[in-house]
């Protein structure tokens, strides 16, 4: 009896030493303010810059003015709930998203969250949306193309990998349009998109999301929504969720393009919660850190180094050769691949092993409307200031049936042909100058009638190339295909085409060159250049259609 007594008695005291109370310590405040999708809270005294928070009701907020006495939260979700007096707790965590491949063909909210019917993601982990973008030093130079299979883009304003090209222009003059036919055309590119609806109707995106899917665009797409009739809190952290998403496959050494459209009613929401916290207004009523606003964003957009890690097992007798050396022991840093080897080689044994989260770029695509065509308005001209390029859309050209309605005379890409393949590069060097000398020519013409010869040749080869360049929506063009047509209009092959023929000379074209010299489509695909070889056989088989085509 005496020793189950002492059982139990020794049993008890185990789980005696062995309790550990759960004790959790949380930053506790009270509700002062409440309304429009905003709150004052008095308390929260160790809570951080972007830190989430949670309401009593179980809404979530973001703390995004830290003041002396109390602290401006933006509400997440439903805030007609939310009361004066009502407990809010500080979570420890900062906003942040899911993110992974599990998120490839979802529509999910600013939050991460799935919105499209298809069950829970599979996510690898949570990404901060607030990040310091990548130092000079970790980028390398942009030189690979992202090919949007527009036409006129590819070959006279490329984007490449790594790049920020904002996409501007009055509404409705086809900016959006741009966006999709460039993540269509990413089809087994490699390249995985997200777009970033900010302030849309939701049937405008369930109407985009559903395209998408009729092309088979879904498979390697992100759709991340804000939509019009969500929170302004919701707009405001979309584009930032967006980017978070896209640098997780970055610095796992892939490439992603994201979208964001539009800016500008980012920034209307950004001056929306801004002057319901009472920041003060300055130009236009938008807060004076409205440029960091989008700097912060769209820096994020970089091509970044590969980075060489190089280990050895034998260290004994080796000495250091190469920079950067810990200890003599491993050497670790952005280097080049050649100096990789060496380093390898001069420890003896060993490998040089290139780190998963490197090499891989994140594209950006901002877009911004303008108002009567007024790109010296304070937000685009903020965001013209940030990015390496910009697409100009008119609505002149757009009403003229000139689709893609881009102005190549104030449109620029600051990468230039390094995006470019050479073949692109040799059939398309001037005809950006070309182009915008011919807009300015036939303005001229049309005051004048005594026009000679080499002036009506400029003009009549002129209208060919914008008839040309002309393309229909959601139909992008291979690189091969838009290579053999600027060759053919550029060297006069299709000067004495009727313009009002020329969308069937362009279509017949492909057509000819995909059933009687597809040898020549593949040189160009593989060597990414028109060879010397290759042209004579180019030049010949454009003259025997030049004879043998009729309209």
């Amino acid at each position: 009896m005496t020793d189950l007594i002492n059982q139990i008695t020794s049993d008890f005291q185990k789980q005696i030493d062995s309790f550990r109370p759960e004790i959790s310590v949380s930053d506790i405040g009270t509700v002062t303010e409440a309304g429009d999708g905003i709150a004052r809270v008095q308390g929260l005294a160790n809570i951080k810059s972007q830190e989430l928070v949670q309401f009593s009701n179980g809404v979530i907020g973001i703390a995004f003015n830290l003041e002396q006495s109390s602290v401006g939260v933006i509400i997440m979700g439903d805030y007609s709930e939310i009361s004066e007096g009502m407990t809010v707790k500080g979570t420890g965590r900062i906003a942040s998203v899911p993110v992974g491949d599990g998120l490839i063909g979802r529509v999910v909210n600013a939050l991460g969250e799935p919105i499209d019917g298809k069950g829970p993601i599979q996510f690898s982990g949570y990404r901060p949306i607030e990040r310091i973008a990548p130092g000079v030093i970790e980028r390398q130079d942009v030189d690979t193309p992202v090919q949007t299979g527009i036409k006129p883009i590819d070959a006279m304003i490329p984007i490449g990998r790594g790049q920020r090209e904002l996409i501007i222009g009055d509404r409705q003059t086809g900016k959006t349009a741009i966006a999709i036919d460039t993540i269509i055309n990413q089809k087994g590119k490699g390249l995985i998109c997200i777009y970033v609806a900010i302030g849309q109707k939701k049937s405008a995106i369930a109407r985009t999301v559903a395209l998408l899917e009729k092309q088979g665009a879904m498979d390697h797409t992100i759709f991340v929504v804000a939509s019009a009739d969500e929170s302004a809190a919701l707009q405001y952290i979309a584009p930032y969720s967006g980017c978070a998403i896209g640098e997780e496959f970055m610095e796992t050494g892939r490439d992603a393009l994201v979208v964001y459209d539009d800016l500008s009613k980012h920034a209307w929401a950004y001056r929306q919660v801004s002057l319901l916290l009472r920041r003060p207004p300055g130009r236009e009523a938008y807060p004076g850190d409205l440029f960091y606003l989008h700097s912060r964003l769209l820096e994020r957009a970089a091509r970044v180094s590969v980075n060489y890690v190089i280990t050895a097992d034998d260290f004994a007798g080796k000495t250091a050769t190469v920079e950067n050396s810990v200890d003599g022991r491993v050497f670790a840093g952005p280097m080049a691949k050649h100096d990789a080897e060496q380093a390898v080689k001069s420890l003896g044994k060993g490998k040089a092993v290139v780190l998963a989260n490197s090499g891989g770029s994140l594209t950006a695509l901002p877009i911004i409307e303008t108002l009567l065509g007024d790109v010296s308005a304070y937000v685009p001209t903020n965001v013209i200031s940030i990015t390496d390029g910009q697409i100009y859309l008119e609505s002149n050209l757009f009403n003229a049936g000139i689709r893609p309605a881009v102005n190549v005379g104030i449109s620029v890409s600051r990468v230039g042909g390094a995006a470019q393949t050479k073949a692109m590069r040799q059939v398309a060097g001037r005809l950006k100058l070309d182009m915008a000398s011919f807009r300015e020519l036939a303005a001229f013409a049309q005051f004048g009638s005594d026009l000679d010869k080499a002036t009506q040749n400029q003009l009549n080869r002129g209208r060919r190339m914008q008839e040309i360049l002309k393309q229909p929506q959601y139909e992008p063009i291979s690189v091969e295909h838009q290579v053999v047509t600027i060759f053919a209009g550029t060297n006069g092959y299709a000067d004495e085409v009727p313009v009002e023929s020329i969308k069937q000379w362009e279509m017949d074209l492909a057509k000819y060159f995909n059933q009687s010299h597809p040898e020549v489509l593949k040189d160009i695909v593989e060597k990414k250049q028109i060879s010397a070889d290759n042209e004579s056989k180019l030049r010949a088989a454009l003259a025997t259609f030049k004879v043998t085509w009729q309209a």
